[in-house]
C-alpha cells in the first residue's frame, strides 16, 4: 500500500508540476513581503528612507537622478526623477557617487563632477527649497579645503555631536586616498582636508567612497580598495571612539582584513562602494552597495544590491557576504510590501503568470548556475522564435544573462510595436537589467520576445537567453 501511495503523490506532483508550468496569468500577485537584487543598473548608490518612501541614488553621469518607492521590492521599476543638471562647463560632465542628506530643513546633495576630463573632478553641494528629497535644488558651493586644490570624489557627510563633516577621497603620493575635513555648514568648508592613512587591497593603492555608520561607541568608517574594475573591490573599515577629535589620524583605528568581499559560489565579484540606511521601522540597518556578476576586469555591469547587516560585539559591523543576485531576501522591517512578483524561464511562477515558447530552436539547461535565477535558463538563436510571458499587472521588467555571442531581442507589449534590445556583453555576465516596460492598465498583458537572428558588430552570435521576469501590480 506505501508504495502505491509513493506512486500516485509521485504521479500528482508531476501532474501539478506541468499544470504549473503551463498555468495561464489568471491570478495576479499577492502582497509580497520579499524582494531580489538589483535594484538599479547603475553603481555607487546612496538610499534613505523618508516619510513612508525609498530614495535612491546611483550614478547617471551627465545628471543626479534619484528613484523612489514605498517598497523596496518596487525600486527596479520605478521611474528616475532628473533632480539636477548643470549648464557651468566645468563641473556638468561625469556625475557620479551622489549622497543627500536632510540637514536643518533642507536636503543637500554632495557629488563630484568635471569638465569631462577626469583630473578635472572636484566635490559641489546642491540645496533643496523644502523638504522634499525630489527638489527643486539650486547650485551652493564647491566644497574644497584650502589645502586640497585637486582631484576629489566620492564625498559623504558625518553628522556628529552637532558637528559636520566631509568624508572623500582626494590624492596623496598620487594615489587614491582618504581624507576627512571640518564644515562650518553643510556648503561651507572650515579647515583643512586631513589625510586618513588605511590599510586595504595589496594590487593596488585605491581608498575611496568611505560611509559612516555609528554602533558600540564608536564611528565606523568603512571603505573601498582595490580598483573599482576588479574582481577584488572590497571593504575595510577603521573606528573612531566616541569624543575622539574626528580630524586627528591617529584616532581612527585600523582594523585588518576585508569586511566585505567576493563571493565566487555566489557568483558575486567586486562589491563596495557602500552606503548604510535604516529599516522604515528604525530596528534594522542595511547597506546598498554596487557589484558585478563577472570575473572580469570591467568597470561595466555594476548594478545596486541591498541586504541586512548586523554588528559584532564590539560594535563594529558584520556586512556578512554579498548574496547572488536574485536571491529572495524578506524586505526590511517595517517595509509594507507591494504586489509584486516573478516567473521564471520555466514556468515557476509567485505572480500567476507563465511562459510560452513558439519555434524550433529553444534550448534549456543548468549550465549558467548562479548566474541564472534559479540556476537555469533558455536560449534560442533561431530567428522568428518567440518565448511569451503571460502576466496580470502594471508593469514587467527582463533580467538575463548577457554574453559575448549574444544577439539582438525584439520586444513587444500586448501585440504592440516592437522595440529592440542587445543582449551583448564583452564579459558573460547574468541577472542583467534587459528591459523594463511603460506602465501598463491594470490587467492581464503579454510581453513577446523575438530572436531577431541580427547582432551587433561586436557580437559572435545572435542567440537571446530567457531567465527571470519580475512582475509589478
Amino acid at each position: 500500500m506505501s508504495r502505491l501511495i509513493r506512486s500516485l503523490a509521485l504521479f500528482a506532483a508531476v501532474f501539478l508540476a506541468l499544470a504549473y508550468v503551463g498555468a495561464p496569468a489568471t491570478e495576479a500577485a499577492t502582497i509580497s513581503t520579499t524582494f531580489r537584487n538589483p535594484l538599479n543598473p547603475g553603481p555607487d548608490p546612496f538610499m534613505t528612507w523618508y516619510q513612508g518612501n525609498y530614495y535612491l541614488s546611483t550614478t547617471q553621469g551627465d545628471a543626479i537622478r534619484i528613484w523612489k518607492a514605498s517598497s523596496l521590492n518596487q525600486l527596479l521599476a520605478a521611474p528616475a526623477h532628473q533632480v539636477w543638471t548643470d549648464n557651468d562647463a566645468s563641473r556638468n560632465q561625469q556625475m557620479w557617487a551622489p549622497e543627500f542628506y536632510l540637514v536643518n530643513g533642507h536636503w543637500y546633495i554632495y557629488y563630484t563632477a568635471d569638465n569631462g576630463t577626469d583630473a578635472n573632478h572636484r566635490v559641489y553641494v546642491v540645496e533643496s527649497s523644502g523638504t522634499d528629497p525630489l527638489g527643486p535644488y539650486h547650485f551652493k558651493a564647491k566644497l574644497q579645503p584650502p589645502n586640497l586644490n585637486q582631484w576629489g570624489i566620492d564625498p559623504t557627510l558625518l553628522q556628529r555631536n552637532g558637528s559636520l563633516y566631509l568624508g572623500f577621497s582626494s590624492k596623496f603620493n598620487g594615489n587614491n586616498s582618504l581624507y576627512i575635513a571640518p564644515l562650518w555648514n553643510p556648503w561651507t568648508v572650515s579647515g583643512n582636508g586631513v589625510y586618513l592613512p588605511a590599510a586595504g587591497c595589496t594590487t593596488d593603492t585605491v581608498r575611496e567612497a568611505p560611509e559612516f555608520v555609528h554602533s558600540g561607541g564608536k564611528t565606523w568608517l568603512v571603505y573601498s580598495t582595490c580598483d573599482t574594475g576588479k574582481p577584488d573591490y572590497q571593504l575595510w573599515e577603521q573606528s573612531l571612539n566616541d569624543g575622539a577629535d574626528p580630524l586627528v589620524a591617529s584616532n581612527w583605528v585600523q582594523h585588518s582584513g576585508a569586511v566585505f568581499s567576493r563571493n565566487d559560489s555566489a557568483g558575486v565579484y567586486g562589491p563596495g562602494h557602500n552606503a548604510f540606511f535604516t529599516s522604515p521601522d528604525g530596528s534594522q540597518t542595511w547597506m546598498v552597495y554596487g557589484a558585478k556578476n563577472t570575473s572580469a576586469y570591467t568597470y561595466d555591469g555594476r548594478t545596486t544590491r541591498a541586504q541586512k547587516i548586523g554588528f559584532n560585539a564590539d560594535g563594529s559591523p558584520n556586512l556578512g557576504s554579498p548574496l547572488a543576485a536574485g536571491a529572495t531576501q524578506s524586505l526590511p522591517a517595517g517595509d509594507p510590501g507591494a504586489m509584486q512578483g516573478w516567473i521564471n524561464d520555466d514556468g515557476r511562477t509567485s505572480a500567476g503568470g507563465s511562459v510560452a515558447y513558439a519555434g524550433t530552436g529553444w534550448m534549456s539547461g543548468a549550465g549558467c548556475g548562479v548566474q541564472c535565477f534559479f540556476g537555469d535558463d533558455h536560449w534560442d538563436g533561431t530567428a522568428g522564435d518567440t518565448a511569451t510571458y503571460s502576466f496580470t499587472g502594471k508593469q514587467i521588467a527582463l533580467l538575463s544573462e548577457r554574453d559575448t555571442n549574444y544577439g539582438l531581442a525584439a520586444l513587444s507589449v500586448d501585440g504592440g510595436a516592437e522595440t529592440t534590445i542587445d543582449l551583448y556583453s564583452a564579459n558573460r555576465a547574468g541577472e542583467q537589467v534587459n528591459y523594463v516596460s511603460p506602465v501598463l492598465s491594470a490587467g492581464a498583458h503579454t510581453l513577446r520576445i523575438r530572436v531577431t537572428g541580427n547582432k551587433n558588430g561586436s557580437s559572435a552570435g545572435t542567440l537571446i537567453e530567457i531567465d527571470r521576469a519580475e512582475v509589478y501590480c
